[in-house]
């Protein structure tokens, strides 16, 4: 057995032998009255936030390349939030900085009623549900920036050491009563830094540690394999945001409102201001442009989103939109290969939100005259960011040490694919694409077919 799949086998054999041992009956006592409203929103927030992430499969899964349409469509998905993670993030606080581990070890005491510290109205299992998808599409949103070069085992074991050592704490200081940053008064309503910003800045390092693709080295153009996906997975993000930020109201309330339409808000005049962009440049409006800057103005909303006014999402859907459009300008002509652009626009785009939440929040914020809370989200970030960007490192490190985090040259011209998985997103009668140099031309945004010489039966090759 090769040794990359002996270290996610070993990690699941664990888990399914702890699941094993008897713990606390679940118990209906303590907490507050559960509010049935509350109750049907919540559920119906939680599924549309694991809608997202099947959207954020074919957003990314249709804009890299053809070869490598099934292995980013598949890095999207986690486990260990039951095993250890949610007691990492909402158990018994630790100086402010970590969960104990032994709160909720396993889903022990995460009972059918209420918590009146992280969800009044709700059961706990509820809410540690609706906190699984978060964590769940943020390590997804990663891959982004590693897409078309990383092996899949070494992506395995990463997401789940970051899960672990950076998401989980970076939600127990914003999103638990007694952790730091929420003591502080820093205001993140949905995941800029906990969601956005960690994934970006640990896309960032996650791109320079592996180094450039072939492609970029060549200065080959990268055109999507297939807008239609990345049309429908923005539509699906979209529909899903509004349960990541209306939902995170925790209640069926004014604030879900809101939030609800902030969000919506923010996304329209984004996208439109891409647009407005791309043609001040000389450049044709185009969808995936459209989908792109739609997608930005959801990341910026969401630590505002119960917090500002829907005017002021406005503005902030703009000013994000520009800051990612500028930062994509930028990122094309340097050597940097993040792939799907993942930190001009998660990881700027969550700045920019935080920022903005500082500036346009109706309390405390600068428009209100007041200095503190801007200068705490200001200090916010610099934490997370330097937290981040280093855990990040030292977890790239480690997983490099175990597992190879990139492919070889070969697999990586072939695809990951077919190298990783076996498999193709593209076959003709029977026969699976395998010429990378014979792929269908794309111009713009219309593909135009090949011809049946242009296809080959499936790849067959000693070892593979």
């Amino acid at each position: 057995m090769k040794r990359s799949s002996i270290v996610p086998i070993s990690i699941l054999l664990l888990i399914c032998a702890l699941a094993l041992i008897p713990g606390p009956r679940m118990t209906t006592a303590g907490g507050g009255a559960i509010n049935v409203g509350d109750v049907a929103w919540m559920l119906t927030a939680t599924c549309l936030v694991m809608l997202m992430t099947p959207g954020l499969s074919f957003f990314y899964g249709g804009m890299v390349s053809l070869n490598n349409v099934v292995s980013t469509m598949l890095q999207s998905f986690s486990v260990l939030w039951v095993t250890v993670g949610f007691s990492l993030a909402f158990g018994t606080s630790i100086h402010g900085l970590i969960g104990n581990p032994a709160t909720y070890f396993m889903f022990h005491h995460v009972s059918d009623a209420p918590d009146p510290r992280l969800a009044a109205t709700i059961p706990l299992l509820l809410f540690a549900l609706f906190q699984l998808k978060f964590a769940i599409i943020t390590p997804a949103l990663i891959t982004g920036a590693l897409a078309e070069r990383i092996r899949f085992s070494a992506y395995l074991l990463f997401i789940s050491l970051f899960s672990l050592f950076i998401y989980a704490p970076l939600a127990h200081w914003t999103w638990h009563p007694d952790g730091f940053l929420h003591k502080m008064g820093v205001l993140d309503f949905a995941g800029g830094t906990v969601v956005h910003m960690s994934a970006g800045f640990a896309a960032l390092v996650g791109a320079m540690m592996l180094g450039r693709r072939k492609s970029h080295v060549n200065s080959e153009s990268h055109e999507p394999a297939n807008v239609p996906f990345v049309i429908l997975g923005t539509g699906m993000l979209w529909f899903g945001w509004f349960g990541f930020n209306a939902g995170s109201a925790l209640a069926a309330n004014q604030t879900a409102v809101l939030a609800f339409a902030t969000t919506n808000t923010a996304s329209a005049s984004a996208m439109l201001a891409w647009l407005a962009l791309d043609v001040l440049r000389g450049n044709k409006p185009s969808a995936v442009g459209a989908c792109v800057g739609a997608v930005v103005g959801l990341v910026a909303i969401t630590p505002a989103a119960g917090y500002v006014t829907i005017q002021s999402s406005l503005i902030i859907g703009v000013l994000a939109s520009s800051a990612s459009y500028l930062a994509v300008h930028w990122k094309s002509k340097s050597t940097l290969d993040d792939t799907l652009d993942v930190f001009p626009c998660h990881g700027i785009g969550g700045v920019v939100g935080m920022i903005a939440t500082g500036i346009f929040a109706t309390q405390g914020g600068l428009i209100t005259g007041q200095w503190t809370l801007f200068l705490h989200h200001m200090l916010a970030l610099v934490i997370v960011a330097v937290f981040t960007s280093g855990g990040s490192y030292i977890l790239y490190k480690v997983t490099d040490a175990i597992i190879p985090l990139r492919v070889d040259h070969e697999d990586e011209e072939l695809g990951l694919d077919l190298t990783q998985h076996g498999e193709s997103a593209t076959t003709v009668s029977g026969h699976k694409v395998v010429r990378p140099a014979l792929w269908p031309r794309v111009i713009g945004e219309t593909v135009v077919a090949a011809e049946a010489a242009d296809f080959e039966p499936e790849y067959q090759a000693a070892g593979r």
